[in-house]
């Protein structure tokens, strides 16, 4: 497909921009349902530029199209946006609004924009009218020029949804109903929106394949203090399933009639929902005669709670993960030199490893392989254009996780490829030094996210170096790899209010990049849990989870204090104890040896 069919789209819409009487569009990289990962159906932006990235906002006016996006991207959106009619607008602070900004330059009174308000959320609703209105703006939520152009759009996913049994849950559909409820009635509410596909799995114990990586139906949700109205496509939902679902009091909907049912909820009564979560157009759907609450969701705060059994499953599946990623490790040092090994290749290895697994439904994300240069890029994701052939020399990085009935992971580990030199084990030990230092926190119960983050950098800022991501992001149980409210760092993808609390499961991935050269990231996954009580208060820890080794020819003990090293040889020791029985002779010794006690 050549540039000039993007050409074409453009000016296809331009004309019915022309014909709605709108100055500019905004187009989102989202869905209804404003999760990280987009089904087909919703990529619009790919259609519509041929930009393939995951992240970005396209604005169009009679004189101007861009596409905003961050630096992960900047190289490949100028080489796919050329001869598009589309211009690359880096962002300088990721994640950030400025396209409405510019918006808000560019725009004069009278004008007309247009958004498709389901693909917004309500405080990004309010920025635009914050933003643009004062100048004599007119904002129409309502405009939707895809559909009439895109003739062969992919269909929504349709596949079927399936139940997940309470050996995984560890709490049946019926008592997290319960346990809903009793929040919805302290906070005096009388019905909460859920528009968050995890939050309504999580709640009802359901898992379905509309989305690449994350084992979601999509779906809305109106819970009540009698019964939940569950919109989805009535197809997905097999006959035995809905059964289920009747008895615990679960009404089934057609997915697009949840604005018909908000509008309709009764004079008087309080709705709960989440701000970040909800899209602009159910919002508006709302009658006004409704109170509602702003808040983050329930099930999000209780999702992010493992309960005994989620956390033992994950500790099982952990066992497999560190088995699959210690053969490839051993793979990668036998056969590199032996046969071509590029970044593409070495993703599908470990993406094919994990799909053998029982209890693997595939990639927790898209598998991030990166040599050298490619890995100081801290989002990289190998492509046919950018695919590199792995060498004896130098560094990679894999990034890779699985989703498993009995949970989800999510493993960085960076291994040298050939002799490190003295300036690669200082960089990756003062890395490593925050992924130490932040698993030995011990901390009191109320603590947020933030507040911790200082452990993971501290040993780079001694030395004026940092990184640029956050630290530390919550993860799901065989649900999204990247799951709130908690984090840490001071990055958006969380909610900084929120503390670190016995049983959630966060990420622990400090890392420090050289562009052009390479970089390094060491991360696992955190189980918080109760440590001490003490005449100051209740103190709560971490368990490190994952089991795999940290690469010893990138270590420069000297720079690890004696806490520190006892940590890592009592990591290593707990490593190989936890998988050679899984290993045969040969793999066994290997790990034996990467995994022995450093002084």
């Amino acid at each position: 497909m050549t540039n000039g069919i993007y050409r074409k789209r453009l000016a296809d819409m331009r004309s019915l921009m022309k014909q709605k009487k709108l100055d500019a569009i905004i187009i989102p990289p989202s869905d209804p349902h404003l999760g990280e990962y987009v089904p087909d159906h919703w990529r619009v932006i790919r259609w519509l530029t041929g930009f393939t990235g995951s992240a970005g906002n396209v604005v169009i006016t009679r004189t101007f199209a861009g596409l905003w996006t961050d630096s992960r991207y900047f190289i490949q959106a100028e080489e796919q946006l050329e001869g598009s009619g589309f211009e690359l607008v880096r962002l300088k602070i990721p994640h950030t609004p400025e396209h409405i900004d510019w918006l808000g330059g560019k725009a004069r009174k009278g004008w007309k924009i247009g958004v498709d308000g389901r693909l917004i959320s309500v405080g990004t609703m309010r920025y635009l009218e914050s933003s643009l209105k004062p100048a004599g703006v007119k904002i129409d939520l309502r405009t939707d020029l895809v559909t009439p152009l895109w003739k062969d759009r992919p269909p929504l996913p349709s596949e079927e949804a399936f139940e997940l049994d309470v050996k995984y849950s560890g709490q049946d559909r019926s008592e997290k109903l319960d346990r809903v409820r009793k929040v919805m009635a302290g906070m005096k509410a009388d019905y909460q929106l859920l528009t968050a596909s995890d939050d309504i799995m999580w709640l009802l114990n359901l898992r379905g394949n509309d989305v690449k990586f994350c084992p979601l139906v999509l779906s809305y949700a109106v819970v009540s203090r009698e019964q939940v109205i569950f919109f989805a496509d009535e197809d997905k939902i097999p006959g035995k399933l809905r059964a289920s679902l009747d008895r615990d009091g679960v009404v089934l909907l057609p997915y697009d009639t949840v604005s018909s049912v908000l509008s309709h909820l009764e004079e008087g009564s309080v709705l709960l929902l989440s701000p970040s979560t909800t899209p602009a157009s159910l919002y508006r759907a709302v009658s006004r005669k409704v109170k509602i609450i702003e808040d983050l969701s329930i099930p999000t705060r209780m999702k992010a709670v493992k309960n005994d059994t989620e956390l033992d499953n994950l500790r099982k599946v952990m066992i497999q993960d560190g088995v699959v990623l210690t053969r490839f490790f051993h793979w990668l040092e036998k056969t590199l030199g032996q046969e071509e090994i590029t970044e593409l290749s070495a993703a599908a290895k470990i993406d094919g490893m994990r799909s053998e697994l029982e209890g693997c439904t595939g990639p927790s994300f898209s598998t991030i392989a990166a040599f050298n240069a490619h890995a100081a890029l801290p989002h990289y994701s190998p492509d046919p254009s950018t695919d590199a052939r792995l060498e004896k020399k130098g560094i990679f990085l894999l990034d890779s996780g699985g989703q498993y009935f009995g949970g989800t992971t999510d493993t960085t580990r960076t291994v040298a490829l050939g002799k490190a030199d003295a300036g690669m084990r200082s960089d990756f030990t003062l890395a490593l030094k925050g992924t130490i230092g932040l698993a030995m926190a011990r901390f009191p119960r109320g603590t947020k996210g933030y507040q911790l983050d200082i452990l993971a950098r501290k040993p780079l800022w001694d030395n004026y170096m940092n990184y640029g991501h956050g630290t530390g992001h919550g993860v799901g149980s065989f649900l999204n790899v990247h799951e709130g409210p908690q984090t840490i760092g001071t990055g958006a993808t969380g909610d900084m209010k929120t503390s670190i609390e016995p049983g959630m499961v966060t990420s622990d991935e400090p890392a420090f990049y050289r562009p052009g050269l390479y970089g390094f990231r060491t991360e696992n996954l955190l189980v918080c849990r109760e440590e001490k009580e003490t005449e100051y208060g209740s103190f709560l820890g971490f368990e490190t989870v994952t089991l795999c080794h940290i690469d010893p020819e990138l270590i420069d003990v000297s720079l690890l204090d004696e806490s520190e090293l006892e940590w890592l040889n009592g990591y290593h020791s707990r490593v190989y104890e936890s998988l050679h029985e899984h290993l045969e002779p040969e793999l066994r010794d290997w790990l034996r040896k990467k995994t022995r006690p450093l002084a």
